[in-house]
C-alpha cells in the first residue's frame, strides 16, 4: 500500500469496488457511480471509476430486468419504467425489455393475481388498474379474465 493515499489510489479502490458490486448485481451506470458515492467515493472518484470499466450496459440492464421478472409482475412498459428509474437510459431500459422472452399475457395474468389477492375489484375496475401499470388492452383483459397466483 502506498504510504500517500492519493487520488489515484482512491480512483483505484473505487473501481475495485464497482467491479465487486458488479460481479453479484446487475446495476445502471448511473446507479454504480450513486453506490460508490454512497459508499463514500467522492462524486469525481466514482464517475472515473465507472468510466474506466468495460461494461455493456444493455447486459447490465438486461439483467436487472430479468431479476425484476423472477419475484413480481411487470407490464412491458411497466418494466421499462422501472429500469429508467434505475438509472439506465431509455435505449438501455428498451433494448433490455425487448431482448427478453416473455409472455405479457401471463405477467398479466400474474398481476391480476396478484390485486386480487389483497383488494377487491370489480372485473372493469381490475382491466382499468392493469392498463393504469402499462398493460396493453389486450393484456389486460386477459389478466383480468384469468387472474393466476404466481
Amino acid at each position: 500500500m502506498p504510504t500517500t493515499a492519493g487520488s489515484d489510489f482512491w480512483g483505484g479502490q473505487a473501481a475495485e469496488q464497482a467491479k465487486s458490486y458488479l460481479n453479484y448485481s446487475a446495476f445502471s451506470k448511473q446507479g454504480l457511480i450513486e453506490q460508490l458515492e454512497y459508499e463514500g467515493f467522492t462524486p469525481s472518484e466514482a464517475r472515473t471509476a465507472v468510466n474506466s470499466l468495460s461494461v455493456d450496459w444493455n447486459v447490465q440492464a438486461q439483467r436487472q430486468a430479468g431479476s425484476y421478472l423472477s419475484y413480481s409482475a411487470f407490464s412491458k412498459q411497466g418494466l421499462i419504467e422501472q429500469l429508467e428509474y434505475e438509472g439506465f437510459t431509455p435505449s438501455e431500459a428498451r433494448t433490455a425489455v425487448n431482448s427478453l422472452s416473455v409472455d405479457w399475457n401471463v405477467q398479466a395474468q400474474c398481476q391480476a393475481g396478484s390485486y386480487l389477492s389483497y383488494s377487491a375489484f370489480s372485473k372493469q375496475g381490475l382491466i382499468e388498474q392493469l392498463e393504469y401499470e402499462g398493460f396493453t388492452p389486450s393484456e389486460a383483459r386477459a389478466g383480468a379474465n384469468s387472474p393466476m397466483d404466481c
